[in-house]
């Protein structure tokens, strides 16, 4: 039992940058443009995180420079896209070439360093333990004792359900996705919201950004380590459900949190148990498509 509870607090932990992500991707998504440069504003936010606490020694600056640090490189890449006409999918692999290779040139030119750029005398970030909560067996060691980031996903996501479903501007930016055309018929620019979309999803991986480096009170050359690409599939996964990608980031969750105990106990290969993660998120991926309804489609005409 105490080893079960480990592996869902590790859940827990590493789902939280997942959630910030996948939400931030989750606007850009419904105005109509998949995101693939999420891996590299990740980066770049865990980057500029630690680079601002080193420079002032405050988590506030860290993730305020975080915050815009993404935003700047999720702009450009919606100004590539929009106003450039470039594709999408060009655009956000740039970005993410780009973020990898700009952090390393700024790590060797601020704290002349390639390799980790680690905080003198950091401090851990403080945990919350949730009153009432924490004092339920089991559940209050699951749901209870984590960082403010951590609770702060979960919010996010819940004013991001808000934002989606129950605003002018979520419907709007539905529709961008949906039918760009009605919009313009109406003088409303869709281009408008897909830049703000882009903006939110910055500023989404900004903090989850934060998160990485600061949890680990160091920066450490591609430590996003694919967790853009993983968001991004539990956003496609969840449907654009934003309540779904909770328990589907928790899945992930546990699947690494197993993975990382299994080390240390099972013996097989290394290379074999850290593949496990990415093994269930491509059986997840093929298991979604094979449970998807085929399209009924009409073939009597072509067949006159």
């Amino acid at each position: 039992m105490k080893h079960i509870l480990a592996i869902l607090q590790s859940a827990v932990l590493i789902s939280t940058p997942l959630l910030f992500v996948a939400t931030g991707g989750l606007f850009t998504e419904l105005g109509g443009m998949l995101n693939i440069a999420l891996e590299g504003m990740l980066l770049t936010g865990a980057f500029a995180a630690i680079a601002a606490v080193i420079m002032t020694g405050s988590f506030t600056a860290g993730i305020i420079a975080a915050i815009i640090a993404s935003s700047i490189l999720a702009l450009l890449t919606a100004f590539t896209a929009i106003k450039l006409k470039s594709n999408v999918f060009i655009s956000g692999l740039a970005a993410n070439l780009l973020a990898g290779g700009l952090t390393v040139v700024m790590s060797q030119r601020l704290f002349n360093t390639r390799g980790v750029v680690p905080v003198r005398d950091f401090a851990a970030l403080p945990v919350m333990n949730i009153p009432l909560i924490k004092d339920i067996p089991v559940i209050g060691n699951i749901l209870s004792g984590y960082s403010l980031y951590t609770y702060a996903a979960w919010l996010l996501l819940l004013v991001a359900w808000i934002i989606i479903f129950k605003t002018t501007f979520g419907y709007r930016l539905r529709a961008c996705g949906k039918n760009a055309e009605a919009l313009h018929s109406l003088g409303i620019k869709s281009d408008n919201y897909r830049y703000a979309a882009f903006l939110l999803s910055g500023i989404y991986c900004g903090i989850g950004g934060s998160f990485l480096s600061l949890n680990l009170g160091a920066f450490v050359p591609n430590m996003s380590a694919g967790r853009g690409w993983i968001a991004l599939v539990i956003m496609l996964l969840a449907k654009r459900k934003p309540l779904l990608m909770i328990v589907i980031a928790l899945v992930y969750g546990i699947a690494e949190a197993f993975s990382n105990y299994a080390q240390g106990v099972a013996k097989l290969p290394a290379e074999l148990i850290l593949a496990i993660p990415y093994v269930i998120s491509l059986l997840a991926i093929v298991f979604a498509s094979m449970w998807r309804k085929p399209q009924n489609r009409d073939f009597s005409a072509a067949k006159n």
